[in-house]
């Protein structure tokens, strides 16, 4: 497989002479313009990756659903211990991403550090799953809460109709796609004051339950551990719903190579996000016990509007905006960290290099957010969101057990690299052997489920060998994927948007299609 040279262009069609350089003529004048690279600037600073990490952990199952927990673990006392558990596993987990994240300081996250412990064939394995079923699907869920809870406040005497919620939610899912590939700068800001409205939330919640029981609403923690006892069928499940609700402590490191000094900031947001969303959560559920029963939260679809109702009369009204704008929040988040992911992966070869490239006067990965939003559409209208999900639930344990199994690997394997933030062995050693633990067990506890994700993970193997280690493809084949580039390259560079190559880089060995467009993927800093 090759890759056919490539020449400079810019929007309008004009063709700029000799070898690409990097650098852009001036239109009017015959000195060439100063080099300048076009890369991802850094524009996530500490409050922005607080934000980050809060904004996209804190989504609609923390005020909706929390019963998983409950129904897994049969008591008030066993879920409260578990949700303190999985905040504290969470944190664990954080650390060892901040470990990875001030040593290896590239962008994309899981797929990074998999790639750099342990080849490109498991890397590709996970980019593959998390484009075409996880992330697609994760966001069309998130997605579907939003669109239920912003029409909340208009159909209070009725049913919500099927086809508005979607219709709404496809109108947020292409603001959220249309705001990560305009400014990193203005979704950051967003992102910041809708973390701020989570929070506010999650206080209208807590400040009343503390409230509940300072006047002595204590009925429900007696005999806290009262109950169906805990069973090892129910535990992997529990653990998936608790750590699900945690699930987003990882995104900063999707975002390394934005974020102002990172030695210090990631360490440190980390840290800071999962203190402020365990207790939080915890707390949260203290104040649902303090007014609602056991078994009356195991009925409700939504727990914190049952709660609202109980003790805020009118304003519980307010309640469902609040979700709302949590869920698009995550939404947000999760786009603007995992197209980091697309991005990454597609400069290392693994995914079509126009998924690399970099608008060049906003400078935001702009192929890598777009991509997903037919994917995610396709999922919103047509799938079964919530099964998709459950048999995916362990491929994404599964990985990232296996990155920080990486960590100990990279440990011995390459003892001098610098590593700023170090964290203690037993931490990775103890994340990695529940996280791996847990999946083993639920391929006992639900075969079905976790074994259709198990198949569709390994969909991943025979493809990483048809599109990245197969040289000598069929012309048919190669005319094909020849004709998706030149769509590809059409749609992005000379009809709406202006790319500019960026040259350096060594094409890697095995490569998804040998492209052939007027671009060069962006530069990568060094790790």
């Amino acid at each position: 497989m090759f890759r056919k040279p490539a020449l400079s262009t810019i929007s309008n069609g004009s063709s700029l002479q000799g070898q690409s350089t990097g650098r852009l003529h001036s239109l009017d004048s015959k000195e060439p313009a100063q080099e300048e690279k076009v890369v991802l600037k850094k524009k996530v600073t500490f409050l922005r990756g607080v934000s980050i990490i809060i904004g996209t952990i804190i989504g609609a199952g923390i005020f909706i659903s929390p019963k998983g927990i409950l129904k897994n673990t049969g008591s008030v006392g066993m879920s409260l211990i578990l949700w303190t558990v999985c905040g504290i596993l969470s944190l664990f987990g954080a650390l060892c991403y901040a470990e990875l994240g001030t040593c290896i300081k590239k962008s994309g996250g899981h797929y990074t550090y998999i790639l750099e412990a342990f080849g490109p064939l498991p890397a590709f394995v996970r980019v593959w799953v998390e484009l075409l079923i996880i992330r697609p699907a994760a966001t069309a869920v998130i997605s579907l809460a939003f669109g239920r809870y912003i029409l909340e406040p208009f159909f209070i005497q009725c049913e919500i109709p099927d086809l508005a919620i979607k219709l709404i939610t496809a109108v947020g899912i292409t603001v959220i796609m249309v705001l990560n590939s305009m400014s990193v700068s203005w979704s950051a800001r967003i992102q910041i004051f809708l973390t701020f409205c989570k929070l506010v939330a999650i206080l209208i919640i807590i400040v009343p339950g503390v409230m509940q029981l300072i006047k002595g609403e204590t009925q429900h923690f007696k005999d806290a551990f009262a109950g169906n006892d805990a069973s090892v069928m129910g535990l992997p499940l529990a653990f998936y719903s608790g750590m699900y609700a945690y699930s987003g402590w990882f995104y900063l490191n999707f975002v390394t190579e934005e974020v102002e000094n990172p030695e210090k900031n990631i360490p440190l947001a980390i840290c800071v996000s999962m203190v402020i969303v365990t207790v939080g959560y915890v707390l949260t559920n203290v104040a649902y016990f303090t007014t609602i029963s056991p078994e009356e939260l195991l009925n409700s679809e939504a727990v914190a509007v049952t709660f609202a109702e109980r003790l805020m009369g009118k304003f519980s009204l307010a309640v469902p905006i609040f979700v709302a704008l949590s869920c698009f929040g995550s939404m947000n988040g999760g786009i603007f960290a995992v197209s980091r992911m697309f991005y990454v992966a597609s400069r290392e070869g693994h995914l079509p290099e126009i998924l690399s490239m970099i608008h060049v006067r906003k400078h935001t990965p702009l192929p890598a957010v777009i991509v997903l939003h037919p994917l995610t559409m396709i999922m919103l209208f047509t799938g079964d969101l919530y099964s998709l999900l459950n048999f995916l639930s362990f491929a994404r344990w599964l990985f990232i057990g296996l990155v920080v199994v990486g960590l100990i690997y990279l440990r011995y394997k390459r003892p001098d690299m610098p590593r700023p933030f170090k964290v203690p062995l037993f931490i990775p050693a103890l994340f990695s052997f529940t996280c791996l633990f847990m999946v083993a067990l639920s391929l006992y506890s639900d075969p079905v489920n976790t074994g259709i994700g198990f198949a569709i993970t390994l969909t991943g193997v025979p493809a990483y060998y048809l599109f990245i280690i197969w040289d000598k493809k069929p012309r048919w084949f190669r005319r094909l994927l020849g004709k998706s580039t030149l769509m590809w390259d059409s749609s992005f560079s000379l009809r709406t948007f202006q790319l500019i190559p960026v040259m350096g880089l060594p094409p890697p060995k095995h490569s998804l299609i040998a492209w052939g467009g007027p671009y060069h993927r962006a530069s990568v800093p060094p790790s």
